[in-house]
């Protein structure tokens, strides 16, 4: 069990700085381009699906967190609503079945949809000034990243059926 838990948080850091890498680079070539696709948000869902609401609400403010030293802003608002993403992903997908691809895509989306929202919502909370919504690009976010998303634990889910049959 230790050891496991280990792996995947192994696993997970792989993945977040993976994430990271990927707004850096990206961040400096296109910068409205990070506004399109959330990659800590991906990181977040995928391994909360994977190992429930309380690794995912830590890897979520971890990840929200690194986040936000990308921005300019209040410290701390994409913290809290990965940390919110991670938790309720994990809660949610431990009670109902996202097995399927489709069912998996209909509830990535949602997750990311309710992320996006609530990241809005702070912001014109917090900040006196409106929210940067780079010319509507960032309502492609949800679908973009949950279809990643789904992508990504297809292949997953694909593998792991390739690796039990060997």
């Amino acid at each position: 069990m230790r050891q496991s838990v280990l792996r995947d948080a192994g696993r997970a850091a792989l993945a977040a700085g993976a994430a990271f890498l990927f707004y850096s680079l990206l961040g400096s070539l296109q910068p409205s381009a990070l506004f399109i696709f959330n990659a800590f948000s991906l990181v977040v869902m995928v391994f909360s699906i994977g190992r429930g609401e309380i690794f995912g609400a830590f890897l979520g403010a971890a990840c929200g967190l690194v986040q936000d030293s990308f921005s300019a802003g209040i410290f701390g608002v994409a913290g809290l609503t990965k940390t919110l993403l991670g938790f309720g992903t994990g809660y949610v997908s431990r009670r109902i079945d996202v097995l399927s691809a489709s069912r998996n895509a209909l509830f990535l989306f949602v997750m990311a949809s309710l992320e996006l929202f609530l990241w809005i919502l702070l912001k014109a909370l917090v900040l006196a000034e409106p929210v940067d919504f780079r010319h509507g690009l960032v309502f492609f976010q949800p679908f973009v990243t949950a279809l990643l998303g789904t992508l990504i634990l297809n292949f997953g889910r694909r593998l792991q059926a390739r690796r039990a049959r060997a």
